[in-house]
């Protein structure tokens, strides 16, 4: 185990982006158990500058969170993302995976093509299965990089509502994509809905 535990950690520490189960399986010798491995390996890095965290399906080495700031550097934000794609991006998160004209409903107006082009041009939605009903339309669903963004294991982990007024990000008004404040406690229960789905084909 200890020699898997070190091909494990190498694969990870010269993989640019996060490593699944599966490919660990790949790439190394017939009969290894790399899911053992890793779970050795989180422990070991408890509590270490680095740890091992899962990010999805996949696993990947990143900066322990209290440690962010010494990482921080200082540039000019060149892209920003207009209010549309916010919302736009928050419905897809909490309602995945969901149509355009599911997002166009709940948004109240339509949704432009460039407003999506810039979501996925940032990797940070993908196209998700199509919907068994008249047209077949396309589905949206967050990618990894989303969560990887973010620091989520799964959409699961994406704050409620009450979650996000207590941390005074929210006002009392109705958000699109959430509901109005009278339903908030059947909002967090939606904002898992077809989450099942996430990142299958």
């Amino acid at each position: 185990m200890g020699d898997q535990e070190r091909m494990v950690e190498a694969i990870l520490f010269a993989s640019a982006e996060p490593v699944t189960v599966a490919e660990l399986v790949g790439r190394m010798p017939h009969g290894s158990d790399p899911a053992e491995a890793l779970a050795y390996l989180r422990k070991r890095y408890e509590g270490r500058g680095v740890n091992l965290v899962k990010v999805g399906d996949a696993y990947a080495f990143r900066t322990a969170a209290d440690l962010g700031f010494l990482m921080r550097r200082e540039t000019v934000e060149t892209r920003k993302l207009s209010r549309a794609a916010i919302e736009t991006l928050a419905i897809i998160a909490y309602h995945q995976p969901v149509t355009r004209a599911e997002i166009e409903e709940i948004r109240g107006v339509a949704v432009s093509r460039g407003t999506i082009d810039q979501l996925m041009e940032m990797e940070w939605i993908r196209f998700g299965r199509r919907r068994m009903t008249p047209g077949r339309p396309v589905t949206f669903v967050v990618t990894e990089a989303f969560l990887d963004h973010f620091g989520l294991e799964s959409a699961r982990d994406l704050p409620g509502i009450k979650e996000l007024r207590a941390a005074g990000l929210l006002d009392s008004r109705p958000v699109p994509g959430f509901g109005s404040p009278a339903d908030g406690a059947g909002d967090e229960d939606e904002a898992t809905t077809g989450q099942s789905e996430l990142f299958e084909d």
